[in-house]
């Protein structure tokens, strides 16, 4: 199944793909270094442990994991301008969450920035408080048209079209 028509498929047990595993682990393993301060290669073995890891696209992880942690500063940067409140303010959850989807719509052209969007609302749902999810598409939604220009113009466009 395509990322593109995965996002329409239920998203329990085993239907979930292996990018969307590699986007929960990644997120806890996010979560340990935004509220432990543990260094990439620690989280990353402790990580690839867990039950059910083998399901995850494991190159996706390594990309979300160590990519976000390398450039939280810029990344921060990026979603700063588009928040209401201060970092304090937000949970490491949402933080995570709203790292993982700066990150994919800046390095993952390959995943269409909706698919990006509605995976990063699942997580707040799945792992975040109640209306984190709420916060984080609003952010994200605001960055989109930052960093996929192109895209999502045409998508605008295309929704234009009677």
């Amino acid at each position: 199944m395509s990322e593109t028509n995965a996002r329409h498929a239920p998203r329990k047990g085993g239907a979930r793909s292996g990018r969307t595993r590699a986007r929960e682990f990644a997120l806890q393993a996010l979560y340990q270094h935004l509220v432990g301060g543990n260094a990439a290669a620690d989280i990353d073995l402790f990580t690839r442990d867990l039950s059910g890891f083998h399901k995850a696209d494991a190159v996706h992880y390594d990309a979300l994991l160590h990519g976000c942690i390398a450039e939280a500063a810029q990344l921060d940067a990026l979603i700063e301008p588009h928040l209401d409140r201060s970092w304090i303010e937000i949970s490491p959850i949402e933080h995570a969450v709203m790292w993982l989807g700066a990150y994919e719509l800046r390095h993952c052209p390959d995943v269409p920035w909706r698919v990006v969007l509605n995976e990063c609302i699942e997580l707040s749902k799945s792992f975040g408080g109640t209306d984190g999810y709420k916060y984080v598409n609003g952010v994200l939604n605001h960055l989109a048209p930052q960093l996929r220009p192109i895209e999502v113009a045409a998508d605008q466009a295309a929704k234009a079209q009677p």
